[in-house]
């Protein structure tokens, strides 16, 4: 059994993507250089409406992408493998100011993962990290330069974040488990 907590609702959700948006828009001096590439799944999702709010601010249209970095973990005994969804970047990350977009930071390995594996598509000029939920319990020194909401939890807690295109509806829980005892 598993007690969920609402930490973001749809609207409050909608509300701090678009304070991201114009965070990113406020440090990025050249929307053209933008590269913005979400880490499956929800980075992915969450990169193309962070595009959305973006071409709003600036009045052009934002370069994204996906990067998987499944095959670039250094724990998939721990966390399990799954079917790779496959890199797809709109062009080279050669010197571009790349978002890496993921939705929760825990340890910090994924974006190690993301790191290594975005190299071999090129070097880019700059790379910032933008996350939606930072939970703590980082294995790694790696920070998010863009945060929605910082949620510390304990180890038997997670965090949820919801979306329309992949779970029908929108929102960001802290969920923790329940014993039956």
């Amino acid at each position: 059994m598993q007690k969920e907590i609402e930490i973001l609702s749809k609207k409050e959700f909608e509300r701090t993507l678009k304070r991201l948006a114009s965070q990113i828009f406020e440090k990025v001096p050249s929307n053209s250089s933008l590269l913005l590439v979400g880490i499956p799944t929800r980075g992915v999702y969450l990169s193309k409406l962070l595009a959305l709010y973006l071409e709003e601010l600036c009045g052009q249209p934002i370069e994204y992408g996906c990067l998987d970095p499944t095959f670039h973990r250094d724990d998939l005994s721990r966390v399990g493998t799954r079917i790779g969804q496959g890199t797809d970047l709109p062009s080279s990350v050669e010197d571009r100011e790349v978002v890496l977009i993921d939705d929760v930071i825990f340890t910090g390995r994924t974006i190690r993962a993301a790191l290594e594996a975005l190299q071999s598509w090129g070097r880019a000029k700059r790379v910032m990290l933008l996350t939606m939920v930072d939970r703590g319990h980082r294995e790694l020194p790696i920070q998010p330069d863009f945060c929605g909401r910082v949620v510390p939890t304990s180890q038997d807690e997670s965090i949820d974040l919801r979306l329309t295109e992949v779970d029908g509806e929108e929102g960001v829980f802290l969920c923790k488990k329940i014993s039956n005892n």
